[in-house]
Formats: C-alpha cells, structure tokens, sequence
C-alpha cells in the first residue's frame, strides 16, 4: 500500500529513468525524510537505471484496506 506509482521510461543515453510516486502510513512517520533515499538507493545498483526520482505524496491517505491479505496476515490484523 505504500507505492502508488512506478514509471519508467527510457532515456536519450539508453538508460531507464524511474520514477516512484509513494506515500507512508502517517506524516509522523520516524522514517519520513530518509525513505525518498532509501527507495532511490534500492533502485540505483540495478543495471541500466538512469534518473531515478522519489515522490512522496499524501493523497489518497493510506489507510490499513490498502494492505495486502499477506501482509494482514502476518500482523493479524484480520476481523
């Protein structure tokens, strides 16, 4: 529930540009200001990567239906 949107295209040097448009479960989350960071570092190492550009945004809120049944599963979050 956390990424909204990914978006790849190629670039004029042959190398795909990434584009990530995410949210996180509140504005207070103690991760906040390094995720854009650590979702780029995750991206960057992989071959043929160009650009890559993290945006996080707050609307649609996230809410606990956006969540996988797996991932509800693992924290018992089912009623």
């Amino acid at each position: 529930g956390l990424i909204y949107k990914v978006d790849i295209r190629d670039n004029a040097e042959g190398k795909a540009d990434i584009y990530v448009q995410m949210t996180l479960t509140s504005p207070a989350c103690p991760v906040a200001q390094e995720m854009p960071g650590m979702v780029q570092s995750a991206l960057f190492p992989l071959a043929g990567v160009g650009h890559v550009d993290v945006e996080i945004i707050w609307d649609p809120a996230w809410e606990p239906s956006m969540m996988a049944e797996t991932a509800k599963l693992q924290l018992n979050m089912f009623t």
